[in-house]
């Protein structure tokens, strides 16, 4: 009977052995289900806040968009380049990380949005870099035809200003004309109406601080930017944007800048930009054409105040004066085809676009009369290039820049550079 009676017990505790090894192996397995619960969880939740790229919204950047595509909550984006420059002649060549930007915005719901665009330029604040806003506004989203935006804006005008992402144009430096007639990238404290009319007809139409006059130069209006800290807002100007999209391949618009930019000087300086441009992208081909001309109100005065006074006191004479352009003008013209867009419909994700763009420009197209005139800015470029990507959202470009000018005095450069988006 003792026996039998250590045997029930050698099995009795077998059994409850066996019945907590099973319980444990359940807790465990729960406990990887759980994780794995949790990790996927996560995953759905960072994949909101960094959604993959679904193309361009409101005329922004692939990078840019990401916000208008989250079904709520964080979105974080951004995009690079770094540039390698050599110069002919004596000029010294430089290898550049141009700038690191970060997007983020916060879609609060259907109708509100806020979006942002933080960049760092040239690798190190301690050296020629800076950290600044680029935009950062918020959009009311009432319905397709009207919508509202108010805070740090891009100015609408071009074809860069608003899509500046590298993997966005195909040459390593962006288009001179967009540079020196048009102050890309430009961005202005103010507050807009945007949305689309009838279908594939879009425009944006805001009120914006004015450029300040004073920063103007014989090279341009670039200067004038106020980029949104502490803008002098004695004056005012308007912008409005039309573009029309008969179809996915096909942009043509037009955008119109008015508004004075003496801002507390005693000259008005009223300041007018027009523009027109077209964008053609289909089955490899890449086309891209632009005009520009700039107008300047009372540039006599303007040139006179900027250019200051003698050591002596004395007012400098006109003629000793490198005047800022009553007219300023530009344009460019840009054709690429992409040899990969040979292998057809099948074809994966890269890219290889040998490109050309002939680009003439002169800040001083019309000057006051009994100013100086600099050839230096009457400039003719001739860029060839080639840009690969071997991802959408990467890209590597090369190019030969060929300068031109009035003065004799252009350097060619040749150009080497790496960009990407997310």
């Amino acid at each position: 009977m003792k026996k039998y009676s250590v045997l029930f017990l050698l099995y009795t505790v077998l059994v409850n052995q066996w019945a907590l090894a099973e319980d444990d192996q359940r807790v465990t397995a729960l406990e990887r289900k759980v994780r794995m619960l949790e990790q996927a969880a996560e995953r759905s939740r960072f994949g909101e806040v960094v959604p993959g790229l679904s193309g361009s919204v409101y005329g922004l950047g692939t990078a840019a968009s990401k916000v208008y595509g989250v079904p709520q909550g964080v979105s974080v984006g951004g995009y690079g380049e770094a540039l390698y420059q050599h110069f002919e002649g004596e000029k010294t060549d430089q290898l550049d990380f141009l700038r690191g930007v970060l997007y983020f915005g916060y879609k609060y719901s259907d109708q509100w949005v806020f979006n942002s665009e933080i960049e760092f330029e040239h690798a190190s604040t301690s050296k020629e870099g800076e950290a600044s806003l680029e935009f950062a506004y918020l959009d009311y989203l009432a319905s397709p035809a009207l919508n509202l935006r108010v805070g740090l804006l891009l100015v609408p005008v071009g074809i860069v200003n608003e899509l500046h992402e590298p993997t966005a144009f195909l040459s390593a430096r962006r288009p001179d004309v967009e540079n020196r007639i048009i102050p890309s990238t430009w961005r202005e404290n103010g507050i807009g109406l945007f949305g689309e009319l009838a279908e594939g007809l879009s425009y944006k139409a805001y009120v914006v601080n004015g450029l300040r006059g004073e920063q103007f130069s014989s090279t341009g209006l670039r200067g004038g930017r106020q980029k949104g800290s502490k803008a002098q807002a004695d004056d005012f100007a308007g912008v409005l944007r039309l573009d029309y999209q008969p179809t996915t391949a096909l942009t043509a618009g037009a955008s119109y800048y008015n508004g004075n930019s003496g801002q507390e000087l005693d000259v008005s300086a009223n300041t007018t930009i027009l523009e027109a441009h077209v964008d053609y992208r289909s089955r490899g081909v890449e086309f891209q054409a632009l005009y520009t001309q700039a107008e300047l109100d009372d540039a006599a005065g303007l040139s006179r105040i900027v250019a200051g006074k003698n050591d002596d006191g004395s007012a400098k004479a006109d003629s000793e004066i490198n005047a800022i352009g009553d007219t300023l003008s530009g344009w460019y013209v840009q054709l690429g085809y992409d040899l990969l867009a040979l292998k057809g419909e099948g074809k994966d994700e890269r890219s290889l676009t040998p490109f050309v763009r002939f680009s003439r420009y002169n800040t001083q197209d019309s000057i006051p009369d009994g100013f100086k005139r600099s050839g230096a800015v009457d400039v003719e470029v001739t860029t060839i290039g080639v840009n690969f990507k071997p991802i959408d959202e990467i890209v590597f470009k090369a190019d030969m820049q060929i300068y031109d000018n009035a003065a004799g005095s252009g350097v060619d450069q040749f150009n080497l550079a790496v960009g990407y988006v997310f």
